[in-house]
């Protein structure tokens, strides 16, 4: 590796970076002095072109603390041309984002531009044409040192880059970090797959799964953007928290567009003021639960009693009984929404007084046809034959009626299944009922039923694995009409209703063909910390591939009795503040007032997940229920047996403290005052 004491190639690499960052504020400038008075026709279409030029000025902001490229591929032959002896090479530098100089010729390529792919996949095996691969190291935003690797060159051996291994361990404050400089192959692999197919990526902590799914939202942008720029694109979450943690990736890829959200906001119809006991929760996430709703809606057709005559002037035109029960028969046979043949119901009766217009000798057109479908003989016999339904009303009688429950649920749900979701006290109305999480996921697939869920262009399902089967069908009409990228560990499922293969999950998302990957190297968590927490493998997800560290570093590891409580706790989070970096204390949610008061007693900062770490605060104290996704340079971990038994099942409190052992990206303290969970010794 390279330092500035040898600093004429350093001198040119950095020169090439102050050439480069000129370059991205001339860009810039020349967006922002960009005058559109006379090339928009009307307000509108200048208020959308002065958004767009606005999006694009962010995008070329240049970050500081954010180096503008990271790598140097120099090729034998410039890509694409012939591969003759003598041909002339390339040489190019890899970066976050496209720049290039007064002339158009590049000066940074962009990561996700195809001639940069061989920067995450050349190797001595394959050279890729590439002749030397140059990785850069930064303090701050200054490049202070860089490192080569000769492909052709057979005496030079393969080793581990260290650049690499100090980036993946580099301390962190703050939110997620993006991962372009430190992508592995089978991670890139993943990254660039193609966008019509559904990918899920089983990954256990420390793979990467998370940075992965966010750069594959960047790497389809940037080679299908015009068409996700009209289907749109969308990261779900597990939580608020962990959506803070994660915002700031893809902007500093360039990419703004992006909506983040979790499964509770895409199904955020009513008010959510209740809660469901665990097993009245399971019931209610129950792929069953979509025939039920099926069936209770379909239940308000009813075939007509009677034809129905129009009026047109002085004629009237009568269509019988058994015409408008077969027209009724066939809607209900094909398989279009219950609104959408609602509203195709009337025109389907004009339609029928239209033949008999034209069998008289009239020549009636689509305004007569219109007419017909408004007129109040037909919207009556409509609204009796086939009524509009809410679907917060329609879930709500079925959670209030066991007499309705009972008509609609046979042969589904069990009578204590069914006896098991009812309400014991019936709410009045829509408003004054307490839902649930899991009734608000109810309305949303009755709201489907009804009318169609609008479908995105790509969908990225993070920690996949605690959703239940009606949860995933909620995310799964979202991209019914495009592709996601589902992902998750099945050893860190902690809900009752967690999936417990990935064939199930993606069954009841519709995405039943796609490719599962699974990653087993390990970049974030040391390796005694990793080989610590697979004791508990074979009690929460048998037969899974354990994570295999590939850190050079073995990071800190201690594991301390704490025979004073709260006070051992408080020591051991001021020891790991005297080193660089975010600590984080992951304590059972019933714990964390306790050290909440201790921490302040000591005069300690500390902030809770999801909000901002600074250079001053940089402990974060966090309710394990809330860890899930988060990672800290340092954790300590409070009382492993109270996160255990701060849930349901013991299958589901392994998973807990899994997860909250897995946390730690150099170091951790576990601190205990009652005895270890046995599945730990």
């Amino acid at each position: 590796m390279s330092t500035p004491g040898h600093d004429d190639p350093l001198s040119k690499e950095r020169s090439h970076l102050a050439a480069s960052r000129s370059a991205l504020r001339a860009m810039r400038e020349d967006v922002e002095s960009l005058d559109i008075t006379d090339v928009t026709a009307n307000w509108v279409n200048a208020a959308v072109l002065e958004a767009q030029i606005e999006q694009r000025i962010k995008a070329l902001a240049d970050l500081s603390e954010t180096p503008l490229f990271f790598g140097r591929l120099d090729y034998v032959h410039a890509p694409g041309a012939e591969q003759a002896e003598g041909g002339e090479g390339e040489r190019f530098y890899v970066g976050r984002r496209h720049v290039h100089d007064a002339d158009g010729d590049p000066m940074v390529i962009d990561w996700r531009a195809p001639v940069s792919q061989p920067f995450y996949r050349a190797s001595k095996k394959d050279p890729q044409d590439v002749s030397l691969r140059r990785r850069f190291g930064y303090t701050g935003g200054d490049l202070t040192a860089y490192e080569d690797e000769h492909l052709l060159d057979p005496a030079e051996a393969a080793t581990t880059s260290r650049l690499l291994q100090q980036e993946i361990e580099r301390p962190r404050v703050g939110p997620m970090r993006d991962i372009v400089a430190t992508i592995q192959p089978e991670q890139d692999e993943i990254v660039r797959a193609g966008l019509a197919g559904s990918v899920c990526v089983q990954g256990g902590p420390g793979t990467g799964k998370t940075a992965v799914g966010l750069h594959r939202v960047a790497y389809l942008l940037y080679a299908h953007r015009e068409r996700l720029a009209r289907t749109g694109t969308l990261v779900i979450g597990p939580n608020r928290s962990f959506l803070h943690y994660i915002e700031q990736v893809l902007p500093a890829l360039g990419e703004l567009t992006v909506r983040q959200a979790t499964v509770d906001d895409l199904v955020a119809h009513v008010e959510v003021r209740g809660t469901d006991e665990a097993a009245t929760a399971v019931i209610k996430g129950d792929a069953r639960m979509a025939e039920v709703l099926r069936r209770a809606l379909y239940s308000h057709v009813t075939p007509p009693a009677e034809g129905v005559v129009v009026v047109r002037g002085s004629r009237r035109w009568r269509v019988p009984v058994h015409e408008l029960e077969e027209i009724v028969r066939e809607l209900l046979a094909r398989d279009i929404r219950y609104g959408a043949a609602r509203e195709a119901l009337p025109q389907r009766i004009a339609h029928a007084v239209l033949v008999q217009m034209e069998r008289a000798g009239e020549a009636p057109d689509d305004r007569v046809q219109n007419a017909v479908a408004r007129n109040a003989a037909v919207k009556a016999l409509v609204k009796s034959v086939w009524p509009q339904v809410d679907p917060a009303k329609l879930v709500l009688r079925l959670l209030t009626d066991a007499d309705f429950l009972a008509e609609h649920a046979e042969g589904v749900l069990t009578e204590d299944e069914r006896k098991a979701v009812l309400w014991v006290k019936p709410a009045r109305s829509v408003k004054s009922a307490k839902w649930s999480l899991a009734d608000a996921v109810l309305i949303d697939e009755a709201t489907d039923l009804i009318e169609r869920t609008h479908s995105l262009g790509h969908v990225v399902l993070d920690e996949a694995q605690d959703l239940s089967p009606m949860q995933y069908r909620a995310v799964g009409r979202r991209c019914t009409t495009g592709s996601a990228t589902v992902l998750g560990d099945l050893a860190q499922g902690t809900t009752p209703w967690a999936t417990r293969s990935w064939a199930q999950a993606l069954g009841h998302l519709g995405k039943g063909e796609a490719v599962v990957e699974e990653l087993t190297a390990g970049f974030r968590v040391p390796t005694d910390v990793i080989a610590y927490a697979s004791r508990l493998l074979p009690h929460i997800a048998p037969g899974l591939t354990p994570v295999a560290s590939i850190r050079e570093n073995p990071g800190f590891f201690d594991i301390r009795t704490a025979p004073d409580g709260t006070a051992d706790v408080v020591a051991a989070c001021r020891e790991l503040l005297e080193r660089e970096g975010s600590v984080g204390l992951i304590a059972a949610d019933a714990r964390v007032p306790e050290l909440a008061a201790a921490l302040a007693a000591a005069g300690i900062g500390h902030v809770g997940p999801g909000e901002e770490t600074t250079h001053a605060t940089r402990l974060t104290l966090v309710p394990a229920s809330l860890a899930k996704g988060l990672e800290y340079d340092y954790v300590v971990l409070d009382e492993p047996q109270a996160v255990v038994d701060g849930e349901p099942d013991e299958r589901t409190g392994l998973r807990r403290l899994y997860v909250a052992l897995t946390r730690a990206v150099s170091g951790l303290i576990v601190t205990h005052t009652t005895g270890l969970p046995q599945q730990l010794a």
